[in-house]
């Protein structure tokens, strides 16, 4: 499996960069596809400097059918890595045909462009957004799917298309059918150890930790903490938080079940990837505060509409299935992301 080369998809990206360096770093060629609309092409730099291996970049739209046949009729592509979407939930409620239109068409053009080359070996970015709200805090795959925003539903439409691609090829005994493993992260957060990748949001940061990070280092005067009367510990919301390399070695892990007697017949299966344990606001706050030894400027304001008060991972199919668990602790992932916001304070240049 070693010599194949994997299409990764937006991955100039937070998480798409890591994920280059785990397949680089594991033998895999390499070929990014990135329209750099959300990323920055320095981000690639790094991961060559990282790892001292090359990589192919193509500037283009995973919406652009006609760019994406090019490349795979000059690359060797056997399998694809698909990061690339816009991911801000707020934005998504303003713009639902942005995100209906780049997320779900943009998929949709993606996966005919697979099956006319022949390469139909997926690994999906997801996300726990698919799920909707639960008796229980702790997610399972089979919960009900029932996101509460555009994002999120962009998310469950693409789903959708991979569950139905597969169903047809198995109805038809398809000689080559698709094989699809959806990932649904929680809440990826850290950087890689060197400090040379990280999260590098435009504008103002949508997600905490980096939104945290910036008010550490000075770039953002106060962090805005939405909600202190949920029914939890501290009246904080919970998530799961899990450290990006963690996250990504997720993704090599589905790779390789991909190429296992699992998915001999095709299929499309999902998997949660988190630590099965949850924090609060205020906890990974009081932890960057450890980490970068001066408080954080916080003010509570009021609960955002959608939000859940707790939402954690049960990511027991992920350990059985694919052999995978996190192993990184809340210290890591806010050291790592403070290394990584001491050395690029303004991001990537």
């Amino acid at each position: 499996m070693n010599n194949k080369t994997v299409l990764v998809t937006g991955g100039a990206g937070y998480i798409g960069s890591h994920a280059c360096v785990e397949l680089l770093e594991g033998g895999f060629n390499v070929v990014v596809v990135d329209n750099l609309c959300n990323s920055k092409i320095e981000s690639l730099s790094r991961v060559r400097q990282i790892t001292g291996k090359p990589l192919t970049f193509y500037q283009a739209d995973i919406g652009d059918k006609a760019a994406l046949a090019e490349i795979f009729a000059q690359e060797p592509i056997s399998t694809v890595m698909h990061f690339a979407g816009l991911k801000a939930v707020g934005e998504s409620c303003e713009k639902p045909a942005l995100y209906y239109h780049n997320n779900v068409c943009g998929t949709l053009t993606l996966a005919e462009a697979m099956a006319e080359a022949n390469v139909k070996q997926l690994v999906f970015s997801s996300s726990a957004t698919v799920y909707g709200e639960s008796e229980s805090p702790q997610y399972k795959e089979n919960f009900p799917l029932g996101a509460i925003n555009p994002y999120g539903r962009s998310k469950v439409m693409i789903e959708d298309i991979f569950r139905d691609l597969s169903a047809a090829d198995s109805l038809n005994q398809t000689e080559s059918p698709w094989k699809v493993a959806l990932l649904r992260y929680f809440n990826p957060i850290g950087a890689h150890q060197s400090g040379l990748i990280g999260e590098d949001p435009n504008g103002i940061p949508n997600n905490l930790m980096p939104y945290v990070s910036q008010v550490a280092i000075g770039k953002l005067a106060q962090l805005s903490v939405f909600g202190d009367d949920y029914p939890t510990p501290d009246g904080t919301g919970i998530r799961d938080y899990i450290h990006v390399v963690d996250l990504v070695k997720g993704h090599i892990k589905a790779l390789a079940a991909l190429e296992s007697p699992a998915f001999a017949q095709g299929g499309c299966k999902a998997y949660n990837l988190g630590t099965g344990q949850g924090y609060s606001v205020l906890e990974i706050i009081r932890a960057f505060e450890r980490v970068c030894g001066h408080p954080i400027n916080y003010k509570i304001a009021p609960r955002r509409a959608g939000d859940l008060a707790e939402c954690f991972a049960n990511p027991e199919l992920a350990l059985q299935a694919l052999g995978w668990k996190a192993e990184k602790n809340l210290d890591d992932m806010v050291a790592d992301a403070w290394n990584w916001q001491t050395k690029n304070p303004q991001g990537y240049l």
